[in-house]
């Protein structure tokens, strides 16, 4: 007996043959669970991924990106704003040492514990602001901050060593040297490996950096030099760090960082394409620029009416007669067969500015900067705008914390253990036990930027309600209206009622309405 092609298949997969009705549901429960893993949806055919761990997806690629985001910062408006916005505002004029030290661990009176803290305030304001605490005397610690970090900012990440190097006039050996990310890197270009990646050699067995190859001079430096300096992460016996890397990791295991603007690079980059040339179209259109078409005769057709010879169009014997001179009110008689036309490019063009404004959006989303603060334009009702200012409040609290982590507290550590060691600053315990060398670094940093008032009266009035109902302290919302110390700031104000009581001068009243009486 011939078996039918149905029969064969039925023998071959072994199992009955299905209707169409059970064919269709074999195919649903096939189908992914979720959308985002579906191969055969149309809307995600062709979407290529990688799956690379997060330093092969980086290292690549990494050098591209860091001249793409420097060259938008360099000569996009936008670019620049954003970044230059975000240092402003989360470093201003430099982070300011507020001393905290945990006194009750360290059974320390008040009056005492106050002392310490405005004298170790003043030691390391005066080493600060010296540009002697920069290694090549061009910038004090309050400058090398932004910059460090507008450098993590546009290129991903910032590398900082700190040697130690005695200077006449300083009682600070510290020493601050800066380097870009692209300095670090990997030693006589060997390929990445299992324990040396971009020019940051790890311990295989914990992962923790071990030493950071530094090239000698910039790579892209005019003539730059093909020679690594390593230097170990932390001192072999006291394990003083030796290198800051500051970069913010997105993903477990990342070596480096990469710039803000990388998810951006290319709509900053086509938006500045498309600006330049709304901009030309704009520049162009401005010119009134008027065509006179003629009808061609004579053996000159090629050259035009008028032309009959090379010669005319050299001497311009014909040409003179026919010179048009535009001014108001000009009324100029054409000559026969001529008829004037105007180029009309339509601009501007009216649907430029929403389309600009829906980019700027995305730009905004990504790197964390609301769109009313990255364009400085606060056109919404108060309630809009000043959410949008609580949000980049939200941005610059996050950042402002994250560089006193893994920036200031850690060259605040070193300085202070400085000056423990030379005496200038007594600090029992503090080389001896880790936990109270702990309680003697606590520490706040202060900018003398604040929040910003759209309605100073409606801001100034929900403080001293939190106040009074205990919801904030007076540090908190001094901070946050004005940046800077809050004591400091009482201080000068007390100084200040000083100075009006002994000369006899009344505060101004106002009235309930707000007027002067």
């Amino acid at each position: 007996m011939v078996k039918t092609g149905r029969k064969r298949l039925y023998d071959h997969l072994n199992r009955p043959i299905l209707s169409d009705r059970e064919k269709l549901l074999l195919q649903i429960r096939n189908q992914a669970s979720f959308v985002a893993g579906d191969h055969a949806r149309r809307s995600m055919r062709g979407w290529l991924t990688s799956d690379g761990d997060p330093n092969t997806d980086l290292n690549g690629e990494l050098a591209t990106i860091r001249e793409r985001s420097r060259d938008l910062y360099r000569n996009t408006p936008l670019a620049a704003g954003a970044l230059d916005r975000a240092a402003e505002n989360v470093v201003g004029s430099g982070l300011r040492l507020q001393s905290r030290i945990k006194r009750k661990l360290l059974n320390i009176e008040d009056d005492a514990a106050d002392q310490w803290e405005r004298e170790t305030e003043a030691r390391f304001d005066q080493w600060a602001s010296s540009k002697d605490a920069d290694l090549a005397r061009t910038l004090n610690f309050y400058e090398m901050t932004e910059v460090a970090f507008l450098s993590a900012l546009m290129s991903g990440d910032c590398f900082a060593v700190m040697p130690l190097v005695p200077r006449p006039r300083s009682d600070c050996d510290l020493r601050i040297s800066l380097y870009e990310g692209d300095y670090v890197s990997n030693p006589q270009m060997q390929p990445n490996s299992k324990n040396l990646t971009q020019g940051i050699e790890i311990n295989p067995s914990t992962g923790a950096p071990v030493r950071y190859w530094f090239q000698k001079s910039h790579p892209g430096a005019e003539m730059p030099s093909f020679e690594w300096t390593p230097i170990p992460a932390f001192g072999s016996k006291s394990g003083r760090r030796n290198v800051i890397h500051l970069f913010k990791p997105k993903r477990p295991s990342q070596r480096r960082g990469y710039p803000i603007l990388t998810p951006v690079v290319e709509t900053l980059k086509q938006l500045s394409r498309y600006s330049e040339s709304e901009l030309m179209a704009a520049v162009v259109s401005s010119f009134f620029t008027v065509f006179i078409k003629q009808e061609s005769k004579g053996d000159g057709a090629g050259l035009g009416a008028g032309y009959t010879d090379d010669q005319s169009i050299l001497t311009g014997s014909d040409s003179d007669n026919k010179l048009i001179e535009m001014g108001n009110g000009t009324i100029i008689d054409l000559g026969e067969n001529e008829s004037i036309e105007t180029a009309d490019p339509k601009r501007p063009n009216d649907s430029f500015k929403p389309f600009y404004n829906a980019v700027v959006e995305q730009v905004g989303a990504a790197t964390g900067i609301p769109f009313e603060v990255l364009i400085q334009h606060f056109s919404s009702s108060y309630s809009a705008s000043r959410a949008a200012l609580i949000e980049f409040w939200k941005f610059v609290t996050n950042r402002r914390a994250w560089l006193a982590r893994n920036w200031c507290d850690l060259i605040y550590e070193e300085f202070l253990t400085d000056q423990i060691i030379k005496g200038k600053i007594k600090a029992p315990g503090f080389m001896d036990d880790n936990f109270i060398r702990f309680a003697w670094l606590g520490s706040a940093w202060q900018s003398n930027i604040g929040r910003g008032m759209i309605d100073p009266l409606k801001e100034i009035k929900a403080a001293k309600e939190k106040i009074n109902a205990r919801l904030g302290t007076y540090e908190d919302e001094y901070a946050t209206m004005n940046g800077g110390d809050w004591e400091s700031g009482m201080d000068r104000l007390g100084r200040e009622e000083k100075f009006l009581n002994e000369r006899n001068i009344q505060p101004v009243k106002t009235t309930a309405g707000g007027g002067i009486q």
